[in-house]
């Protein structure tokens, strides 16, 4: 890599296609990773892969990427069509981090339309659910997905911030979530006949992923609106609403993102860890970078290394009360593990990558209170359980 200020071109094996990383010497690239961008890159119909400085290794192709192509390709958006980060204003008199994760709903226990149908969350649907998808409506799902209640730490841009109707001390609602088994159902349904391979017919694959990103901003807002209500506050519109992982029509190609968020003049939440501010950021960039900047700090461990290496260096209970003074809840003791803060990159180091190679400003930090990733898996959280089991409806 020739500077911290200039990305990385790679030739690939594809006379067209060229790799570009937007990372400097110092970060924490994998040799796989790259491998895959230049797998993606030798397919047939590529024209350019750009790795962001959270690029990392996935399953068939490279998270943290985005990819340009004269064919779609399927894969390379993956099963989890739609995810992206919602962030939410709050209006609370206080935030005291153990009092609100006491009080925070089940966000495992999806919404039914019959046996829920008075629950008051239902105001944020506007119309029919895309795709009449019901399954797990109003849940956040597993991996590195979550909800988080968040302080404005450190106002990095005042102008853009007062736009955004921010300043220090302020709280929001980050959601972190995806289309909960609608878009798995897509990618299966292609590479069970068509594999790796692109799509035959790019117009019908489209309808069915357009209707997995709208469900996926849809589902970010139930499960705001669960939250607001169960924490004594009003819903509100998210102030930054993007999607991560879906494929564009641009410039008479296919541009796909695959936990890459849209950067061209869009306002991004780039988020860290569970121990460390997240950063919201003003993208602003171009076609060497196809548009995209990064999602998110990035793993530098496998689950498998996360949860091994953690259980020898951290206890449950300091996974739950992160030094930030903010807690965690989560019942899952193996997913508490394997999303220790130490399995991600360093999300000071990305940020300044994204500023560096021009694709970024900041313009304020989340600081977060109290992040929930599964529900509190305590005696009375499972009698609870039991008893919306025993309350019938459909689920």
């Amino acid at each position: 890599m020739s500077s911290p200020h200039s990305p990385s071109e790679f030739r690939s094996p594809s006379p067209a296609a060229t790799v570009t990383v937007f990372a400097s010497p110092t970060s924490w690239i994998e040799s796989e990773a790259l491998a895959q961008c230049h797998q993606v890159a030798a397919l047939d119909g590529m024209i350019h892969v750009a790795g962001m400085p959270d690029l990392h290794p996935g399953k068939g192709a490279p998270i943290g990427a985005a990819m340009t192509s004269r064919l779609l390709y399927p894969l390379l958006v993956g099963s989890d069509i739609g995810c992206g980060i919602a962030v939410f204003p709050v209006r609370l008199r206080r935030a005291v981090p153990e009092r609100l994760a006491a009080r925070f709903p089940d966000l495992d226990r999806p919404l039914d339309p019959e046996r829920d149908a008075a629950d008051p969350s239902w105001t944020v649907v506007a119309g029919d659910v895309p795709a009449g998808h019901v399954d797990g409506l109003g849940t956040v799902g597993r991996g590195n997905h979550f909800v988080e209640l968040a302080r404005i730490g450190a106002v990095l841009d005042p102008d853009h911030a007062s736009r955004l109707g921010l300043d220090a001390g302020d709280l929001v609602l980050v959601v972190h979530s995806g289309s909960r088994g609608l878009g798995e159902r897509i990618l299966r349904a292609h590479t069970e006949v068509h594999g790796a391979g692109p799509a035959p017919d790019p117009a019908a694959y489209l309808e069915l992923h357009d209707a997995a990103v709208r469900w996926g901003s849809l589902n970010r807002r139930l499960l705001a609106a669960r939250v607001a209500h169960a924490l004594g506050f009003a819903p509100t519109e998210p102030i930054v609403d993007q999607c991560h992982n879906l494929v564009e029509v641009r410039d008479g190609g296919y541009l796909h993102r695959k936990g890459a968020a849209p950067g061209d003049g869009r306002d991004v939440l780039v988020a860290g860890t569970r121990g460390t501010p997240s950063y919201l950021v003003a993208a602003h960039a171009g076609p060497d970078a196809n548009h995209s900047v990064a999602h998110g700090a990035g793993r530098k461990m496998s689950r498998a290394d996360a949860l091994r290496r953690g259980r020898a260096k951290h206890t449950v209970e300091e996974l739950r009360r992160t030094p930030m003074g903010s807690v965690v809840v989560c019942g899952d003791r193996q997913l508490l593990f394997e999303e220790a803060p130490s399995a991600y990159k360093r999300i000071e180091h990305v940020i300044t990558d994204l500023v560096d190679h021009g694709l970024a400003t900041p313009v304020a930090t989340t600081v977060p209170l109290v992040t929930y990733k599964t529900p509190d898996a305590g005696p009375a959280h499972r009698a609870d359980r039991r008893a919306g089991r025993r309350g019938g409806g459909r689920r």
